[in-house]
């Protein structure tokens, strides 16, 4: 029988959502957006329903699930909907934007009594992190000493805060990395690499993360690259290196010289991750869970509570600490 899902949010990331349910994703189907701009979600639902509720579309009958990638403080009030009508929910990152309501959400499907939300942190999907995680957890290498991360982005908006660098970015390593070396974080710093008054977002940052099995992770944030999308990780351990290749798909060679390209963001760059995230969440919801290797509810709290740890390290330059609360029964 085949899903029927309802996606909330018809911008960069909604839009492309719908198009994967539509289109790649066996076993479900496309119901209809919602979208405060109606035009903008009749585009992205391409002959689905479009509306501008996104609380009427989590009540539709017809809809059995839902995808969440509106503004990111809709993600509480809309996600806890879902639960309480008993959907599954795919929320894009973050699951919310203040701890507090991360904790509420935790505690609103424990309450449920079965796994519900599936936090988008895509990258868990994404095959060269799979193959990563393979080679780390085969333990041929050895345990993991140091893991270096870049996160570049081509350039942000003028509107862009210092501390989104962390929740709006590297909140991703924030998962993922705790998932590849299965840890937890205890401590932060962070490095700004230049003054406030020379660049306001520090930028690019050196962020160094202490884990509970005593591996670094020093993770590279720079917003304003220019040059491309480039994301990457490299694991140092104690009989040897694993690293991401890169991520182009073909290699030229002319005019004396080798190239490669880089995206301008990152959908082309994780456009597999967010294929593969489609169908193993379409297919936990068949099984009644969800998927075994993505980023649960607790998982999307972790992120955010760390990250506004984090935001701290940045603001007093001084290593900080991380705490988690006890996650809900």
């Amino acid at each position: 029988m085949s899903l029927g899902v309802g996606v909330i949010g018809a911008g960069i990331m909604g839009a492309d959502h719908a198009r994967i349910i539509r289109e790649e994703t066996a076993d479900a189907h496309l119901v209809g957006v919602a979208d405060a701009d109606l035009a903008r979600a009749e585009r992205a639902a391409a002959g689905a329903r479009a509306v501008t509720d996104g609380m009427a579309l989590i009540g539709a009958g017809d809809v059995d699930a839902v995808i969440v990638a509106s503004p990111d403080p809709t993600h509480a009030p809309l996600t806890l909907a879902a639960i309480a009508a008993g959907k599954p929910v795919l929320c894009e990152k973050p699951l919310a934007v203040t701890p507090e309501d991360c904790l509420r959400i935790a505690e609103a499907e424990a309450k449920a009594g079965r796994k519900l939300v599936h936090t988008g942190f895509m990258r868990r999907f994404d095959p060269a992190y799979g193959e990563l995680k393979a080679a780390i957890d085969g333990g041929g290498l050895g345990p993991v000493r140091l893991l270096h991360c870049l996160h570049r982005n081509q350039y942000v908006p003028g509107w862009f805060q210092p501390q989104m660098a962390i929740t709006n970015s590297f909140v991703h390593e924030i998962d993922v990395c705790r998932w590849l070396l299965g840890a937890e974080f205890v401590a932060a710093t962070v490095i700004p690499s230049t003054s406030d008054a020379y660049d306001p977002l520090g930028d690019p940052l050196l962020i160094v993360l202490e884990t509970d099995a005593g591996a670094l992770v020093s993770t590279e944030v720079s917003m304003n690259a220019e040059y491309g999308y480039h994301v990457h990780a490299e694991a140092v351990c104690a009989r040897g290196t694993v690293a991401m290749a890169e991520p182009a798909r073909t290699l030229t060679r002319t005019d004396g010289a080798r190239r490669s390209g880089y995206p301008v963001n990152w959908i082309p760059r994780f456009a597999d991750a967010y294929r593969i995230q489609a169908r193993a969440w379409v297919a936990a919801i068949g099984q009644g869970s969800v998927d075994a290797q993505a980023a649960d509810v607790w998982d999307g709290a972790v992120a955010t509570i760390l990250a506004e740890q984090i935001v701290e390290a940045l603001r007093t330059r001084r290593r900080v600490a991380l705490e988690l609360p006890p996650r809900p029964q």
